[in-house]
């Protein structure tokens, strides 16, 4: 989400990044692992490293802070080899295996040779800390003496300086306190507030300093010693590392996951790789949910997005809606309790606005970056309004919606006072700082909306996909109104729909193009400019029948499908480049959002295209886990996809993609009223012959209900019914 400012461009026009994700490091390259839990996330190197220097990532980080910059370990002083490393499927944990090189003396001759000593790092995040037990084992004939040092840094960098941000001034880092209890490192910010880090071992070292621990083991014949370190973020006490400590953690991690992943429904194919796939989609939406007062929250993605975004969130609850209602409970609870209540431009904010960032670092806090509570997104409020009506679809729960209804009414508001800034009936953006986003869409880079000739347009901008959701949002709040008995206001919102679409069709669609157009600049001039936002048009259903055709043909031609997904802009366009961040990429969330508007226009083979495209593509990926975006070059037979050198992974609403195109595809709708759950017209697409879902629940019963191929068609079998609940099939 990069972003940078019109107002400070230097003479030869081109602009100044502020807050952007610099690639000057590929984080493919790295390969990072990650682990997460609640406001605590670490990436590390394949070997379970972290290592500190110019454009390291790599870290444990609590709330936009790097508590943790340097984890280095060693055998007799030299760096261990990497035999594998490998995250449970359920992210639990992360366990790196490792061995001896070839060990010498200091007069050159060798006293151990390689793969004699097996080294096992077993580590998870849990409630602010990180765990590991490192286990060693002498494989050799005879005793063995080894030495492990591990030595240790805390810069205490803000998020956004490990992103590239240069600071004028820091704080200041304190001096180490070594104890019995551990090593405590600690940080005064420039914002009057004091961050710690505590590192404590079992058993204690034989040796201990500011930067190191070092052991000495004496090891027999297959002896095995096991080491355990804590490290701790902002400790409320002190309090040692232990092996009771390790093991009554991870006890309760897997017991929470266990707990997430039995709320939602389960999903077994034909198609084991796709088995995978799903797990993986799962359990990356479980590792970047974090628990809120008001319920799960997804955080966006690890590692530069690992908080509070409302546009992300809003979408991965509508997305994984058919899996796991809660989901979307808990969103709507948190962005109704940080809604916007009065103006304020320095955050962007208007009354009734949704929120699109929280940032807890030291520069948020001092105001270096404005994404303390940030507004600046136009579509937030919007789909804030679509989520709440959906999820009363979905759940029948009218307790919910008549909880946050003042919330829905102050969004409804805010999209007639505010977000239509001149009249025209569209719902246009503009930053109210010079410091917030110059494009408050989803696609936010500052080159991603322009004209046909490559020209940026100046706003205020009305772009298509937010139309899209505004009529969306006025659909939903219609239904919303209706179940409370309220007629008039719901006829009254059908009717502004109705009117919205007609504009909408009258000013973006072009005949040339075949398509809409991206956007309407300040001048009311469209962007004349084939796009991937003009899908979600389809999406909402706000595009007219006669145009889906014409839509759904140019959004499937070559210049657009690339054979992993649908491009955000056509390769025929004036600012294509595979390799951008928005005009060219491929993004998993944004193919899912388009593919659910195909087939609800009856364009099913083309949603199951877009699902095969990006099956294949996870297939080359490691984990299987489809990241943030990557590059829109051109399929070719028997290669996989071009990455994207900084794209977050895992990331929710990409990882939320495939259970979405899922949904899709087989036509899955619920009717709480009616206990009723629906497959219109279902399709499977060419790599699943059956698929198995399993704690299908609706009110208080539930279904596991089969699909299977057969011929041109699929069929549905129930395999198991808990209540009065009735399946249906319709063509």
């Amino acid at each position: 989400m990069p972003i940078v400012s019109s107002d400070n461009l230097p003479a030869s026009g081109a602009p100044i990044a502020q807050f952007f994700v610099p690639a000057t490091a590929s984080l493919h390259e790295r390969q990072p692992l990650t682990l997460k839990h609640g406001d605590t996330f670490a990436v590390f190197d394949r070997n379970g490293e972290i290592l500190s220097g110019p454009d390291s990532p790599e870290g444990i980080f609590h709330r936009d802070t790097r508590y943790l910059s340097h984890l280095h370990m060693t055998i007799n002083g030299q760096k261990p080899m990497l035999l594998s490393s490998t995250l449970r499927d359920d992210n639990a944990t992360l366990t790196c295996d490792l061995t001896n090189p070839d060990l010498f003396d200091r007069t050159g001759k060798l006293i151990l040779g390689h793969d004699h000593i097996h080294l096992r790092r077993t580590r998870f995040l849990w409630n602010g800390r990180f765990h590991e037990r490192l286990t060693v084992r002498n494989f050799d004939e005879g005793p063995q003496h080894v030495r492990i040092e591990i030595a240790f840094a805390a810069d205490f960098a803000d998020l956004f300086e490990v992103r590239g941000t240069v600071r004028a001034k820091r704080g200041r880092h304190l001096a180490p306190v070594v104890s019995d209890d551990g090593i405590l490192l600690a940080y005064q910010g420039l914002d009057d507030r004091g961050r710690s880090t505590r590192l404590s071992f079992d058993p204690l070292p034989d040796e201990c300093g500011n930067e190191h621990v070092f052991y000495d083991l004496q090891l027999a014949p297959h002896e095995t010693r096991s080491l355990f370190v804590e490290i701790a973020c902002d400790p409320a006490e002190a309090e040692r590392s232990s092996y009771w400590s390790f093991f009554f953690a991870l006890r309760d991690a897997r017991r929470a996951l266990r707990a997430l992943s039995s709320r939602a429904v389960s999903i077994v194919t034909s198609n084991e790789i796709f088995n995978e796939a799903a797990r993986r989609c799962t359990s990356d939406l479980n590792m970047l949910i974090t628990e809120k007062p008001e319920g799960p929250y997804p955080y966006a993605g690890i590692p530069w997005f690992s908080t509070v975004f409302g546009r992300d969130a809003l979408i991965t609850a509508l997305q994984i809606l058919w899996l796991d209602p809660e989901v979307a409970r808990g969103v709507l609870g948190y962005l109704a309790a940080n809604q916007a209540t009065e103006m304020d431009p320095a955050s962007d904010a208007e009354p009734g606005k949704i929120l699109h960032e929280v940032r807890c670092g030291e520069m948020a806090e001092l105001g270096e970056v404005p994404f303390r509570r940030y507004y600046g997104s136009i579509d937030s409020t919007p789909l804030f309004v679509m989520l709440a009506g959906d999820y009363l679809k979905r759940t029948g729960d009218l307790a919910v919606i008549e909880r946050i209804l003042p919330h829905i009414e102050a969004a409804l508001s805010w999209i007639d006072d505010y977000g239509d800034r001149d009249g025209d009936g569209f719902v246009e953006y503009g930053r109210l700082t010079k410091e917030g986003l110059i494009n408050q869409a989803w696609k936010d880079s500052h080159d991603s909306v322009f004209h046909a000739d490559g020209t940026l347009a100046k706003g205020p901008i009305a772009i298509a996909e937010v139309q899209a959701y505004v009529y969306g949002a006025w659909q939903a709040a219609a239904e919303i109104f209706q179940r409370l008995g309220q007629t008039e206001r719901a006829a009254n919102l059908v009717g502004r729909a109705d009117g919205l679409r007609r504009a909408f069709d009258e000013s973006f669609f072009d005949e040339e193009l075949g398509t809409y157009a991206l956007a309407l600049d300040g001048d009311k001039r469209p962007c004349r400019v084939r796009s991937s936002n003009a899908g979600h048009a389809l999406f909402t259903g706000l595009a007219y029948p006669e145009r889906a055709e014409q839509v759904a043909r140019t959004l499937m031609t070559a210049s657009s499908f690339c054979g992993w997904g649908i491009r955000t802009i056509a390769s025929t366009e004036a600012r294509y480049n595979p390799m951008s961040y928005h005009n060219g990429s491929i993004w998993p969330h944004d193919n899912s959002l388009i593919a659910r508007g195909l087939a609800a226009y009856g364009y099913r083979a083309a949603a199951a295209r877009i699902f095969d495209g990006l099956f294949a593509a996870s297939t080359y990926i490691d984990l299987r886990r489809l990241p943030e975006l990557f590059c829109g070059l051109p399929r070719q037979r028997a290669q996989g996809p071009t990455f994207y050198p900084v794209a977050c992974s895992p990331q929710a609403w990409a990882a939320a993609a495939p259970l979405f195109l899922l949904q899709s595809c087989l036509g899955l709708s619920f009717n709480p009223n009616k206990l009723q759950i629906s497959f219109h017209e279902p399709q499977l697409p060419a790599f699943l012959d059956e698929v198995i879902l399993r704690r299908l629940q609706i009110g208080s019963g539930s279904a596991d209900v089969a699909l299977r191929r057969s011929g041109r068609h699929v069929v549905v079998d129930v395999i198991d019914r808990k209540g009065d609940i009735r399946i249906l099939t319709t063509a």
